[in-house]
């Protein structure tokens, strides 16, 4: 994922590229609260000491949640993200892997998306 942008109410804009040769942006509709509940998860995540792996979901109780898994690699973390925009379907999904982040780059772009949100 590249970029979240809030385009209005519950809309989002998403970016995500794989090694610049694709690239997808799509609209997702969600909530300040469901956007402020997954921030306030992965900052809790990011306080746990390095090294543990932790899954964090962004739509819970939806039919199809979108949740990232996220892989301690160094002092940071790689995430792997699954949609399946037709539910449970196994046939229609979009996989992704994001590169290892820095923790420190992590919780501060998650305490800016928090701070931004309590507005």
């Amino acid at each position: 994922m590249r970029e979240l942008a809030r385009t209005g109410g519950d809309s989002w804009q998403i970016a995500a590229d794989w090694s610049f040769c694709l690239t997808a942006d799509f609209t997702v509709d969600l909530s300040a609260a469901e956007a402020m509940d997954f921030a306030a998860q992965m900052l809790s995540h990011l306080r746990i000491s390095p090294g543990v792996r932790f899954s964090a979901a962004v739509t819970t109780g939806r039919n199809n949640p979108l949740t990232l898994n996220a892989e301690p690699v160094g002092d940071g973390f790689a995430f792997f993200v699954r949609l399946t925009p037709n539910g449970d379907d196994t046939v229609c999904h979009l996989q992704m892997e994001i590169d290892p982040i820095a923790r420190s780059e992590l919780r501060e772009a998650f305490n800016a998306l928090h701070a931004a949100l309590v507005v």
